[in-house]
This record gives structure tokens, sequence and C-alpha cells, in this order.
């Protein structure tokens, strides 16, 4: 359990941030789909890289050859189409709603999970840690975004990546038992840039971006995708895709943390209570609570 809780705050620091730099990246003149497109290409070859300099190159494509399907799959519905929804959404969100709606994966995560992978029961304390992660969502929001109905639209489509990020989670697990991390980081990213190449083409950016939005984008690749690829897959590999999922939970307190920091935004009471619940439901959900409560009756930790 120790490295568990390292992993998750340094990745939902790295994910945090990603809302920042989107929304820097779209009001600075980088349409969604060239955003997106130019994150997973500088990130893919940056995985790439890393992956060249570990196994060397001949055994890095040997690998990514191998692993061609998964990499398809997870490409899609870990990256490009969430990738794209969250930028689409930003564009009349704020970053920090945005994360909010990102605290949604665990739920379809479960409910996933409970189709494609029965062997991971879920505990009444874990589902009473995630009911109370969700409650402390609902606080953060205020449950009323505002903007009117275009605002309503663009956390909708952030809630709809998240059922993505959902099926990329129970996909990666069911495929990281014979694959590694970095190789599926690796050919997941690569195959979201792919994907997204034709779609940036058509929606070419109107003017130059600002040096900015340059900016957020390398940012983005670089934190946002290729570190936090390689981090999340390696908690998928040890503690599985529902408690992989549980960052979604911390990622807004980061969000809304750089916005106060970096663009003035308020941090109001509503949003230190529903972190408080948040916190309160990861300990739940993740079944941290169980372990200490096994430790002290001498039982052994469900928790892996």
């Amino acid at each position: 359990m120790r490295r568990y809780w390292p992993l998750l705050v340094v990745l939902a620091s790295l994910w945090g941030s990603s809302y920042l730099f989107i929304k820097v990246g779209v009001e600075g003149g980088l349409s969604p789909s060239a955003l997106m497109c130019g994150r997973t290409l500088l990130a893919g070859s940056l995985l790439f890289a890393y992956l060249a300099a570990t196994l060397g190159g001949r055994r890095a494509l040997s690998e990514l050859r191998a692993a061609w399907r998964q990499c398809a799959v997870l490409g899609v519905v870990s990256n490009a189409v969430p990738f794209w929804l969250i930028a689409w959404g930003e564009q009349y969100v704020d970053s920090g709603v945005a994360a909010i709606a990102q605290a949604t994966v665990p739920l379809f995560t479960i409910v996933l999970g409970l189709r494609f992978l029965p062997h991971e029961p879920l505990t009444r304390t874990r589902w009473l840690g995630l009911a109370l992660g969700l409650v402390g969502v609902g606080v953060l929001t205020g449950l009323h975004p505002g903007g009117g109905w275009l605002a309503v639209a663009g956390t909708l489509a952030v809630v709809l990546s998240s059922f993505s990020y959902g099926i990329g989670g129970v996909v990666g697990q069911r495929s990281i038992s014979g694959t590694s991390g970095p190789v599926l980081a690796t050919g997941a990213v690569l195959a979201g840039a792919l994907f997204l190449a034709p779609f940036a083409a058509l929606d070419f950016p109107e003017r130059v971006p600002d040096g900015d939005a340059l900016l957020s984008l390398v940012a983005l690749a670089v934190l946002g995708t290729a570190l936090a690829q390689l981090l999340f897959y390696r908690l998928v590999r040890f503690y599985g895709s529902r408690r992989a999922s549980l960052v979604t939970y911390l990622m807004p307190g980061f969000a809304l943390l750089y916005g106060a920091v970096l663009l003035d935004e308020p941090l109001t009471v509503a949003a230190l209570a529903g972190l408080a619940l948040i916190l309160a439901g990861v300990a739940l959900g993740s079944g941290a609570a169980e372990a200490r409560a096994a430790r002290a009756a001498g039982a052994p930790a469900r928790c892996r």
C-alpha cells in the first residue's frame, strides 16, 4: 500500500495540471484536434525514445508490433476520443469544472468491471467510498455549471470522456498481464496520434497559436501524457484499473489549486468541503480503510 499513495498523488498532480494546459491551449489559438494530435505525437515520440533506450530499438519495435491490437484499441478509447472530448468541452467550461466532471471515471470503471472483471469483487466499504466520492464531486461543482447550454454540453462531453477512460482502464488491465506498461503506453499514445491526425488536418487552427499555447502543448505532452502514462500503467499493473481510476477523485483538487494560484480563481468553502469528501471516498474506495482494519484485527489485508 505504501507505493500506491505516492503514485496516485503524483499522477493526480500531473493530470490535474493538464486541464490548465488544455484551457490555455484552446484559448491561445489551437483547435481541440490540433492540440491533442500535437500532444500525442510529441508524447509518443518521447515514450518511444524511452522504450528504445531501455529495451533497444529493435526489441522496442518488435514488442510494439506484437501488441499492436491492444495499442490500437487503447489509442482510441484512452487517448484520441477522451482527449478530444475534454479539449472540446474546455472551450465552454472552466478547467476546474472539467476536472470535476472527470471524477466520474471510477463509476464507469466499476460498472464495466462488474461485467468484464468479475474476479474483482467490490465490498460494501468500497461501494460506500465511491458513493462518498461522488457526493464530494457534487458538492465541489455546486451542481450548477455556468455558461448556459454550451457549458452543459461541455460538461457532458467531459463526462462522456470518462466513460471512454473507463473502457480504456478495463482494456488496459486485461492487456497488461502479457504486455509491459511502457509498451502499452507508447503504442497507445502513438496510435492516438495516428487516429487524430486526419481530424487535426481538417480542423487546422485559424490563427497562429500564441507562445503560451505552444508552451502548454509541450507541458501537456511531457508531463500530462508521457510521464503520466508510464505512472498510470504502473498503477494498473500493481493495483488494478478500479483503484487506478480513483486518481480522478484527486485531480479536481489539484486543478482547483492550480487555477487559484495561477489564474486567481476563487477557492470556496464548498470546494474545500468537496475535497474532504473526495479524499474520504478515495480512502474507502481504494481499500485502504479495509487494509488498516484487517491489520488491526490481525487478518490478511484484502487490498493488494
